[in-house]
């Protein structure tokens, strides 16, 4: 038959002809089958084909070897290699991080031990840790040895401790609570370990020795903590805004109750508790140290366990519980340090807020919501920033000492404002 298209191709078909729709002017053309071995037909231009599948269909090869496909002669063509999938490299950001937070510590610890009324230069500080620790280095005057070990590195110390437990504690409460806003000063955890650390000074006990006042901070921190968990739970959620009210309730039945010690007081314990009220690191002594040691060591050593938990916490509480996250107990467990973290802190130093608010939101800015880095670099960064505050509370306003309660609240106020409001843009409104 002979063929009116140019353009018009052979291919094969089982049955040696077919006839398909074309340009030709009799509106179709119909195909010679060309024999199997004709030279100018390639193996490219041919549709690979199975074996005819059930009910007689027939399929393509979607993935045609190309050694099969060909053209005699020639060698096929290398097959592209597949990408193979590279390992996710790990974030160097909080090693970063860590190495400087450390790193800044030490430097400000050293200069806070060396810079007051009598001032050290920061080689003899050196020189005197190191004679001290067995490692060379030479003894100051005895007057500089004084200062120095029996004023300064107590202070020292215990600001790195109380700045420790409070950021650590600040990041545990916002774990825990599911939201940015808690902080123990806010929601009245502080105010609550307050009264009993006052009413220990006010009714003068002393059947725990050195430990009584950290024991009625510990147990009256408890009590406050349960409750503001428990009143500011509705429907199963703990809601910001009943979380808050709830902290403005405990801290005004708190301050009332500071008010009745401090009413029934002496003129002495008056002073004390006025003074300590403010919060305050210039009472700071080796045996206050070693009163409130173990139980923030205690609490920061155990707070970094918990912070896989944390991260599923955060998912909610249906998806943790279908992780296998007991909710309920991690809670309990994790008030429970907190309680502890907060006595600590609020026993040997007043109330001092808002470190607990502004220490983990700068670290969450700065490296994500993570609490693998989040609880251990909280208690990081608290304690620079009370060390830092403490040596501005002393240095600022010298030969006079600014309270460091105070000094915080002056700076973690407008933060806690800015913070209020960002939220609340970006929630919609509380209605």
């Amino acid at each position: 038959m002979t063929l009116h298209d140019p353009e018009a191709v052979d291919l094969a078909a089982p049955d040696g002809a077919g006839c398909v729709p074309g340009r030709s002017p009799q509106g179709a053309e119909c195909i010679a089958a060309a024999p199997s071995d004709a030279p100018s037909h390639s193996a490219s231009e041919e549709t690979p084909r199975r074996a005819p599948g059930p009910g007689g269909i027939t399929h393509a090869d979607p993935d045609p070897d190309p050694a099969a496909t060909a053209p005699a002669g020639t060698a096929p063509a290398p097959a592209e290699p597949k990408p193979t999938p590279t390992p996710r490299k790990r974030s160097r950001r909080p090693a970063l991080l860590t190495t400087a937070l450390v790193a800044a510590l030490l430097f400000l610890a050293l200069l806070s031990a060396g810079v007051g009324a009598y001032d050290i230069p920061l080689g003899d500080v050196l020189a005197s840790v190191q004679h001290h620790l067995g490692l060379g280095g030479a003894p100051l005057d005895r007057v500089g040895e004084s200062v120095l070990w029996n004023v300064r590195l107590p202070r020292v110390v215990l600001a790195l401790l109380v700045g420790a437990s409070l950021g650590c504690a600040g990041a545990l409460m916002q774990g825990v609570f599911g939201n940015p806003l808690a902080e123990p000063g806010v929601i009245g955890i502080s105010a609550g370990a307050a009264v009993g650390a006052v009413a220990a000074i006010g009714l003068g006990l002393s059947f725990f020795g050195n430990w009584t006042i950290t024991v009625c901070a510990f147990v009256a921190g408890l009590i406050t903590v349960g409750s503001v968990y428990f009143l500011s739970r509705n429907g199963g959620k703990t809601e910001v805004v009943t979380l808050i009210l709830t902290g403005i309730a405990v801290n005004a039945f708190a301050g009332a109750l500071i008010g009745l010690f401090v009413f029934f007081a002496d003129s002495g314990q008056v002073n004390q508790i006025t003074f300590w009220q403010l919060g305050s690191l210039a009472q700071a002594t080796w045996p206050k140290v070693l009163a409130v040691l173990p139980c923030a060591l205690a609490g920061l050593l155990v707070a970094p366990l918990y912070s896989r938990r944390l991260d599923l916490l955060s998912l909610g509480e249906r998806p943790a519980r279908h992780l296998g996250i007991d909710v309920e107990r991690l809670r309990l467990a994790l008030i429970l340090v907190v309680a502890l973290l907060t006595a600590a802190a609020v026993a040997v130093a007043g109330v001092i807020t808002f470190v607990g608010l502004l220490v983990p939101h700068l670290l969450r800015m700065a490296n994500g919501p993570g609490h693998r880095f989040l609880v251990p670099g909280s208690a990081l960064a608290g304690a620079l920033v009370l060390v830092a505050g403490d040596l501005a509370a002393r240095t600022l306003a010298q030969p006079a000492e600014l309270p460091l309660g105070v000094l915080t609240a002056l700076l973690g106020s407008p933060f806690f404002f800015w913070l209020l409001r960002r939220t609340r843009r970006k929630q919609g409104g509380w209605a």
